[in-house]
């Protein structure tokens, strides 16, 4: 149902999507992952007919989005980054007000408004200005608006951004409504947890590439078993080699060297012998977690830096916008 190959996108000397490829069967959930600026947001975009590729091609289904734009937005649904809801009127009132403007008579615009607004669980906010909604409840009404048409194929850019985790559940279960009635999504996220729970399967971009893809189980079996995270104060040239006595395979260093990470056979008291080592050797220690491998452990050990990390404004690549090279960009011990 979606499926692109090498798409380009450059703004002056930035090239902010460096050749992504990818493929969403239908019926099935794609998490893109990455941190902001990795160029997420620009391939929805080029996706979904906002902006046009400078190099590649892309289909949704079945239509180019570049020479059939009006097939493919008769058939998607887009939940933005930022709500396209407009503050001033009533949730119920912006739900008629899109359908209206998708072309459904008068009647079949409230009645549909009535379903979305019971189904996201907003009935008793329908006559509310939306000026007034927390965060979770736009993005609810956000998604409900994404799905006025009913559309086969839907682009969910980070409809989770800024909800606390209480908020995040309830979408959650929406998605997954969702992919059980047919739909397909493109779902791009910074929380690596969501597209674990989510996505049947994983693309992980850096710097406008994609590094990384597979099921969200394939690239956790590279990284190993458990895994140990250890965050010291400062930056301290022993650590790595310290932390290596206890490590099953590469001890991988972030760029500030503050933060070390390496699969481990997990066994009791192993937490407490690590900050006993460190602080012998007077390194201080923040912070040692021992947990089973996540996608945050995949996208460290892929690019030598975890996903907070990646400087440079929101989708776009630093000037340079080069891939980063996992293997330079990490330190072993």
């Amino acid at each position: 149902m979606i499926e692109a190959e090498g798409l380009v996108k450059r703004y002056g000397k930035t090239e902010a999507v460096a050749g992504v490829s990818l493929e969403v069967p239908a019926g099935t959930v794609l998490g893109v992952l990455g941190p902001n600026g990795a160029g997420k947001t620009t391939t929805v975009r080029m996706l979904s007919t906002l902006t046009a590729p400078d190099a590649g091609w892309a289909r949704v289904a079945g239509h180019d989005v570049v020479r059939e734009t009006k097939a493919v937005q008769a058939k998607i649904g887009v939940t933005a980054q930022d709500a396209t809801l407009d503050d001033m009127l009533t949730g119920r009132q912006n739900l008629v007000m899109i359908g209206r403007l998708s072309g459904l008579r008068h009647g079949d615009s409230r009645r549909l408004a009535e379903a979305l607004l019971d189904r996201f669980e907003l009935t008793p906010a329908g006559n509310r200005i939306v000026k007034g909604y927390s965060g979770g409840m736009r993005r609810r009404l956000d998604l409900a608006a994404g799905l006025v048409t009913r559309p086969p194929v839907l682009f969910l850019d980070e409809p989770t951004t800024g909800l606390d985790p209480t908020s995040r559940v309830p979408m959650w279960g929406v998605i997954r409504e969702l992919v059980a009635d047919g739909a397909t999504l493109l779902l791009t996220t910074q929380y690596l947890d969501e597209a674990d729970e989510l996505a049947d399967r994983i693309v992980v971009v850096d710097h406008g590439r994609v590094i990384a893809a597979g099921t969200a189980a394939e690239p956790k079996a590279r990284v190993g078993g458990a895994h140990l995270r250890v965050t010291v104060t400062t930056a301290h040239p022993e650590a790595a080699g310290l932390l290596s006595r206890f490590a099953a395979g590469d001890v991988t260093v972030s760029r500030d060297g503050r933060q070390l990470r390496a699969p481990v056979d997990a066994r009791p008291g192993l937490a407490g012998a690590v900050v006993r080592v460190l602080v012998e050797a007077a390194i201080g220690v923040d912070d040692v977690e021992v947990h089973p491998p996540s996608l945050d452990d995949v996208f460290f050990a892929l690019t030598g830096h975890p996903t907070q990390e990646q400087p440079g404004r929101d989708d776009l690549p630093s000037p340079a916008g080069r891939r980063l090279d996992p293997e330079s960009q990490v330190t072993r011990a």
